[in-house]
């Protein structure tokens, strides 16, 4: 064995050594948070990991960031050949790949190819982060010279691996094997020598300054924000992907030994939780899609995730230490010290950071548990929420009206109860606001009569419906939402309800995606997609007068984030003669929230400008006539934000079954 493999040897058990010692730090962290099964279903989460971080579909709903990513992502998959090749001969020198023939051809070339390509991606994100200066992508002092760091590392990487190969090319007398084809090594290779012995010694500089560099590199990644190289896959595989991957996880109330419920700190949160902050690439796409942030609000969901990392990072070594005290560490939680009640109520849920993060974050779920424990431990909420939670219990909906009132908006539409009689093919939840709201009445009644023209056999509950539970799961208030829950599922399981129809997202994504934890299992339809059905199928007409109409749709986050449901409210639309339909800049999947959800709905709004005044003034700019909605909070903040535009007597704003009802043939 040469000297030179013996050196290797001894750096290569080095290298490889420390690295398992900071990957067996981090996972050591992790066991200290609560267990959570995320080993189901492994190969949809392998389809997940293909998808989202093979595929960086995510990232790609950037284009010109997610193309430049892409580039640096698969060059560095694929240059893994050629660190593999220069480890090999670390223990022996004469080893080469040329063994695999034909393979060896694209080796080559992708080496030499993907080799330009991530040098020029890293140049431009260098110019994006430092000259350009995108928004997005501000963070501390720290962060960017990381980041600099970082980007520099990789291109330096990929340019000692061009010295090492145009050296070997002019090494070997400027003659390739069989099948290696180099069309930039080789011609830089004449560039550069003249005289193959000249290249023996610059090859040898080049191979270690590569190898150290590769070394170097991936013992930083533990220390570094961006770690996310080495955890963003793993994230990825282990984050939620079905059709209920938003749904809270319940509590578990019924449990007289836990003391604890939310989390105040990061031992409270899960192991996922917790890698999700080191998963975290700071990348900013969070942060630059939240309504909050976008207004003004102290909500960062980019800071919210980096905190908790940051935490964990300061407390859990303490932990796996076994030391309960140390002055300045443990005297110290993660809400209030690293993150303040006012970011945590700022929060809309409406899940665009959990969409557009492009390694699986689910930032929403660790908000929720930070709720929780606010509301739960520490009887630390907005005081309008006091109102709130006293009429859900007393009254069993957000507003203080009597709960003898629920069904008097049907007083004289010859509409059944299921007490009366339960013989029916489907239950309309009506929900609180479709039942209270004297502007939502109107779609109450509007989607009523569709079914009726269309003999629907359907009841309603009457009485005996009760607010969903959403809103007082989003504040954090557990019990009270299981306690509305567990009673409707008694309900409902009672008639043998099998299929439900609503007009509110928020009750619709409750009753399909959160009330089977609590068994009931029903098939639930959203009044836009009876009402598309209904229409396609002739059970329904509409009028052949035009109407004349320039309409825009606001996208509910309940519905399409959440739920997917994007062409269904628009495709009744499409079928009015005479309305023009007009899409709003941000639409569909990259929809802006209205600002009602996670129970913003019922808090003051009192920092940066208002988000449903934001919304609104997008959907001025449509030129529209009429901002059509499929949600009763959407009907309202976008009703709220006409009038503060003054706009109310030139613009309507209608629900889309009020639209179809008015453009039916009777």
């Amino acid at each position: 064995m040469e000297l030179k493999n013996i050196i290797f040897t001894i750096v290569f058990l080095s290298a490889f050594g420390f690295l398992a010692f900071s990957l067996n730090r981090v996972i050591g962290y992790l066991k200290l948070g609560q267990k959570e099964n995320r080993f189901d279903n492994i190969s949809s989460r392998i389809k997940n990991v293909l998808k989202i971080a093979f595929a960086q579909s995510k990232l790609l709903r950037d284009p010109v960031a997610g193309s430049v990513h892409f580039i640096i992502f698969w060059g560095f998959m694929l240059f893994i050949s050629a660190v593999i090749e220069a480890i090999i001969q670390g223990f022996y020198s004469p080893f080469t790949f040329e063994f695999l023939g034909p393979f060896f051809s694209v080796i080559t070339i992708v080496q030499d190819l993907f080799g330009v390509l991530v040098v020029l991606s890293v140049l431009f994100a260098l110019y994006r982060r430092f000259i350009q200066k995108i928004k997005r992508l501000e963070v501390s002092k720290e962060g960017q010279l990381d980041a600099a760091f970082i980007l520099l590392l990789i291109m330096f990487v990929v340019l000692s691996m061009f010295g090492q190969n145009i050296s070997l090319v002019a090494k070997h007398n400027f003659e390739l094997a069989a099948f290696e084809i180099r069309p930039i090594s080789y011609p830089l290779a004449k560039l550069f020598y003249s005289d193959p012995s000249t290249a023996v010694f610059p090859f040898e500089i080049f191979w270690w300054i590569h190898i150290l560099l590769v070394f170097g590199f991936m013992n930083y990644l533990p220390y570094s924000k961006h770690f996310h190289v080495i955890t963003s896959i793993p994230n990825v595989f282990f984050s939620k992907f079905d059709e209920k991957k938003y749904a809270l996880k319940p509590l578990n109330l019924e449990d007289e030994n836990i003391e604890q419920f939310g989390a105040s700190d990061v031992e409270h949160l899960t192991w996922k939780q917790m890698l999700d902050g080191y998963a975290c690439t700071e990348c900013g796409r969070c942060t630059s899609a939240c309504p909050a942030a976008n207004t003004g609000k102290p909500l960062s969901p980019r800071k919210i995730i980096v905190d908790i990392r940051r935490r964990v990072e300061e407390k859990a070594p303490l932990m796996a230490a076994g030391i309960e005290e140390k002055e300045g560490i443990t005297d110290k939680t993660l809400v209030n010290d690293f993150i303040t009640p006012e970011e945590l109520w700022a929060c809309t849920s409406c899940n665009a950071c959990v969409y557009e993060c492009p390694v699986s974050i689910e930032h929403l779920d660790s908000i929720i548990e930070m709720r929780r424990n606010l509301v739960l431990m520490e009887s630390n909420f907005p005081q309008e929420l006091n109102t709130v939670f006293k009429n859900l219990e007393t009254n069993f909906s957000p507003w203080a009206f009597n709960h003898q009132d629920r069904a008097a908006w049907a007083e004289g539409m010859d509409i059944k109860t299921m007490s009366e009689d339960s013989n029916a093919e489907v239950l309309f939840w009506v929900g609180c606001a479709g039942s209270y709201d004297s502007r939502y009445q109107k779609v109450t009644k509007a989607f009523a009569n569709i079914m009726k023209e269309a003999g629907v056999n359907f009841r309603i509950l009457g009485t005996e419906e009760k607010c969903n539970g959403d809103t007082a799961r989003r504040l954090g208030n557990e019990y009270l939402a299981q306690m509305m829950m567990q009673e409707n599922v008694e309900t409902l399981n009672g008639y043998n309800v099998k299929k439900i129809v609503t007009g509110c997202p928020h009750c619709f994504n409750s009753l399909k995606n959160e009330y089977p934890q609590f068994g009931g299992n029903f098939e639930v339809q959203h009044h836009s997609e009876m009402i598309e059905e209904l229409i396609e199928k002739g059970k329904i007409q509409l009028k052949d007068e035009e109407v004349k109409s320039k309409t825009t749709f606001h996208d509910s986050c309940y519905l399409g984030r959440y739920n997917n449901i994007y062409d269904e409210p628009r495709n009744p639309l499409k079928q009015v003669k005479g309305l023009e339909l007009v899409e709003m800049e941000r639409n569909k999947d990259k929809g802006f929230c209205c600002g009602a959800g996670g129970g913003r709905m019922f808090m003051e709004e009192t920092i940066g400008t208002r988000i449903n005044v934001n919304r609104t003034e997008e959907a001025l700019n449509t030129g529209a006539d009429t901002i059509a909605s499929a949600c009763p909070f959407c009907m309202t903040m976008m009703s709220d934000g006409v009038k503060s535009f003054e706009k109310q007597d030139e613009v309507s704003v209608k629900d889309i079954a009020e639209i179809v009802w008015e453009n039916i043939q009777k």
